[in-house]
């Protein structure tokens, strides 16, 4: 039997750092197992360069990644929604399961003050690969 994969998306404002990073985390640690999007409510330029060094150090490359806008398709397409920070920009539709992460925005702080961050996205995204494969 041919299961369809669990699809996931991360969204924040820019897509820069948070979600790229999550995104990131999910796609490694899932070994391909989950479909990963993430996207922004106002996309940056690029990925913020602090969040592209903390996942270097953790052996992830996330230099290539481009800032993605949310559309209304990434989220019915997807199972899993967690927001991070984008209020009420984030669309809605019934059936979905929605996660709203508090996680401190990356943007503007240097590679000390965004470890703690990903560490934090790291540990949430094992627990829903978790909950995913339950």
């Amino acid at each position: 039997m041919n299961e369809k994969k669990p699809s996931v998306l991360f969204v924040c404002v820019h897509n820069a750092g948070r979600s790229q990073m999550a995104a990131a985390f999910l796609t490694s640690l899932s070994n391909g197992s989950i479909e990963v999007r993430s996207a922004g409510s106002e996309p940056a330029d690029q990925v913020n360069p602090a969040a592209v060094a903390a996942m270097a150090e953790l052996g992830i490359d996330i230099a290539a990644e481009i800032p993605k806008v949310l559309t209304t398709a990434a989220v019915q397409e997807s199972d899993v929604v967690i927001t991070m920070g984008c209020g009420d920009s984030c669309p809605f539709f019934p059936g979905k399961r929605y996660e709203d992460w508090k996680l401190d925005d990356p943007a503007g702080q240097g590679l000390a003050s965004v470890r703690p961050i990903r560490d934090e996205i790291k540990r949430r995204v094992e627990e829903l690969i978790t909950s995913l494969r339950a």
